[in-house]
């Protein structure tokens, strides 16, 4: 052997998934990737990718567990929960108390909401207060179309679902910003403080309603409208769910097509490869569970967050369904005998910004699925840093199935960093890392992935369910 021959056989060389891919998996990626784009342009919200990861699971095959009195190998049964949170199994021909095949990933992304009080008018226009969700820099929610998605229930108790301005039709909405001759003390602030979070109050009307005796004609003629056309009022505000998103489609982007920009990649890039594996398994070994949550972006909390009960209540119905009983010792084995794949989405690399990253620990775009140890902040703190023993085993499955994969952290030792779903899951007992997709440009209104780590991260969640 050279001595080329051995230094290569010594050291770890990240690879480009493209380069390794025939011309069959690029047809394949790419099939996978157009569907993709429809799913985030159907899903921007987590009720949409909740409600067309049901219609997919239904076309598949799957059932509601509800309705179902018995389970055994090779049925495929889902859980929706508060339309908001699913989780999805097929069950395994190994006895269950071996532990499940976990992949866990969120469909909430960062966002605005509107107000429980939301409508106002000030200097002749109709305005929307909001509350921003999750990790944003307010800037950038500034000068771009949005549109308005979201539920909100009539005085008669009646559900209207609004999803206005994604159609070509439909009108659109926006964040104004200053010109910059008039911005001299805004560009002097830090980019922190340029826009405040008070300030992101969404332009929706500037008629005034040729109405007499009415101090606030612009808000009237937005409330009349709304009136006609859904039938609510300013007081069912009160109880409404709405969200303000990008307006605009998920694209492909560059001249060679190799990655797709879109809003809501984070982390709706990993619940579709997640929920796209899970439908392609038929015959695992262990049973196959797919669990897409809410509320990651402010802390996995609530009743549709991981920190919920329901994925224990869910698995306790699914054992008591197979096995005819399950008590706490029974679902105590279960969960820790299970393995998990944390699916959320890494940093990539940026080459505009590459100070923020230690380059033989970063992720890049077009390099394949991410392998992430730990993440958490600074000392590691909120993360569970998965073991030895589990990466190794992780990896391996990976490799024996041709899955182009790297590992990384979340940029410099000091320089920031993140949380997942991975702690709550390791809380309860289970071996659990974190894996996903390399993200430019994360948590802003147009994220951009490379088709390749989607290709390679749905191969990795697919392999992982079958082992």
């Amino acid at each position: 052997m050279s001595d080329k021959e051995l230094y290569e056989s010594l050291t770890y060389t990240r690879k480009n998934a493209y380069e390794t891919m025939s011309k069959e998996e690029k047809s394949e990626m790419r099939e996978l990737c157009d569907e993709y784009r429809a799913f985030l342009d159907e899903g921007k919200t987590e009720r949409e990718c909740a409600e067309k990861a049901v219609k997919m699971a239904e076309e598949c095959g799957f059932k509601n567990i509800d309705t179902v009195s018995t389970l055994k190998a090779g049925d495929k049964v889902y859980k929706l929960n508060r339309g908001k949170n699913i989780l999805l199994a097929v069950i395994g021909s190994e006895d269950i108390k071996k532990g499940l095949n976990l992949v866990g990933a969120h469909i909430d992304s960062p966002r605005l909401d509107l107000k429980q009080n939301p409508l106002y008018e000030n200097d002749g226009m109709a305005l929307l207060k909001t509350h921003y969700y999750g990790g944003i820099k307010k800037y950038q929610w500034t000068v771009m179309p949005l549109a308005i998605h979201g539920v909100i229930f009539t005085k008669d108790g009646e559900k209207v679902t609004l999803n206005i301005g994604e159609k070509d039709t439909d009108p659109v909405f926006c964040i104004t910003d200053l010109l910059p001759h008039l911005a001299k003390d805004q560009m002097s602030k830090k980019m922190t403080d340029g826009v405040e979070g008070e300030s992101l109050n969404v332009l929706i009307g500037g008629m005034p309603a040729e109405a007499k005796d009415v101090k606030e004609k612009v808000k009237f003629t937005v409330l009349k409208l709304l009136n006609e056309r859904y039938g609510i009022t300013e007081r069912d505000f009160l109880s409404a769910e709405i969200e303000i998103v990008p307006a605009f489609k998920a694209r492909n982007v560059g001249l060679d097509e190799s990655f797709i920009g879109a809003y809501g990649q984070d982390d709706r890039v990993c619940a579709y490869t997640t929920l796209k594996g899970i439908l392609n398994v038929n015959s695992p070994k262990k049973t196959a569970v797919a669990l897409l949550v809410d509320k990651e972006e402010i802390g996995s909390m609530g009743n549709t967050g991981m920190l919920s009960a329901s994925f224990e209540m869910t698995v306790t119905e699914i054992i008591e369904k197979l096995t005819g009983s399950c008590s706490l010792s029974d679902l105590n084995t279960v969960i820790s005998n299970s393995r998990c794949l944390s699916s959320d989405v890494g940093a990539a690399l940026d080459p505009n910004y590459e100070s923020v990253s230690e380059k033989n620990n970063a992720a890049f775009a077009g390099c394949g699925m991410v392998l992430m140890k730990y993440t958490g902040a600074r000392g590691k703190s909120g993360s569970s840093d998965a073991s030895a023993e589990f990466v190794y085993e992780i990896g391996k499955i990976l490799d024996d199935n041709g899955v182009v994969w790297q590992t990384a952290e979340l940029g410099k030792v000091d320089q920031g960093g993140g949380g997942t779903i991975a702690q709550y899951v390791a809380n309860l007992n289970m071996d659990v890392i974190d894996c996903g997709v390399p993200v430019l440009s994360m948590h802003s209104p147009f994220e951009i992935t490379a088709k390749s780590d989607v290709y390679m991260a749905y191969r990795s969640y697919l392999a992982f369910y079958n082992s």
